[in-house]
């Protein structure tokens, strides 16, 4: 049996609504956590995040992700870690923190590969879709998929890793005429965004804290 299948796919365009999308403990995002160098026993929940903007000329640009990373999740402009993997300190999350998060790009440095390996055997994938209204051929979508990850890399630390399945969509209405290298920039903005939106936005769940627990 293969999921999802096509009556899955139909039902759920038939369930398509205008109304903005849960996030947080929703969805592809219910089951979704970060920063799992040591396991799940310091890693902390994640969920399903959403964002979109107005780039000019009535282009617009969003898109949803359900983060569940092996990294940790961080401030695209400042690098500030906001979920992630956590030192053994006990307490709530103290945002700005400099001994409740363990870094695990700091981590990484003093781990072998197969130490790694051992200690993250959990299964990583971050998958969202990037959209606009803007008129795509199938290349031109896939340069904005492409443009997209930057994003990503922005906002989880470290990203692309041997232990994540990383994968963006992209989807592309056709309403408005647009370059696609300008849709694909801000396509990388919106999905940053919305990686940020997904952690600020879960609850604490399965005994895991979250960056909106404190």
């Amino acid at each position: 049996e293969v999921r999802p299948d096509l009556e899955m796919g139909y039902r759920a365009a038939a369930s398509a609504s205008a109304e903005a999308p849960a996030e947080g403990n929703a969805g592809a995002g219910t089951g979704a956590t970060v920063g799992k160098i040591f396991g799940m026993k310091q890693a902390m929940k994640s969920g399903l995040g959403t964002a979109s903007m107005e780039i000019g000329g009535g282009i617009i640009v969003g898109a949803i992700v359900a983060v569940n990373a092996f990294g940790d999740v961080v401030d695209p402009q400042t690098g500030r870690i906001l979920a992630g993997a956590r030192t053994t300190k006990l307490g709530p999350v103290r945002l700005g923190s400099t001994d409740y998060f363990a870094d695990t790009l700091a981590v990484m440095k003093t781990l072998a590969g197969r130490a790694i390996m051992k200690l993250a055997m959990s299964r990583n994938t971050v998958i969202g879709v990037v959209a606009t209204n803007a008129k795509f051929t199938k290349s031109e979508a896939t340069k904005m998929a492409q443009m997209a990850q930057d994003g990503l890399a922005r906002a989880i630390r470290p990203a692309h890793t041997m232990l994540d399945g990383d994968t963006i969509f992209a989807m592309a209405t056709g309403q408005k005429k647009a370059d696609v290298s300008i849709v694909g920039a801000f396509a990388a903005e919106v999905l940053a965004q919305a990686i940020v939106r997904a952690v600020k936005a879960a609850k604490p769940a399965g005994g895991l804290p979250s960056a909106s627990d404190r």
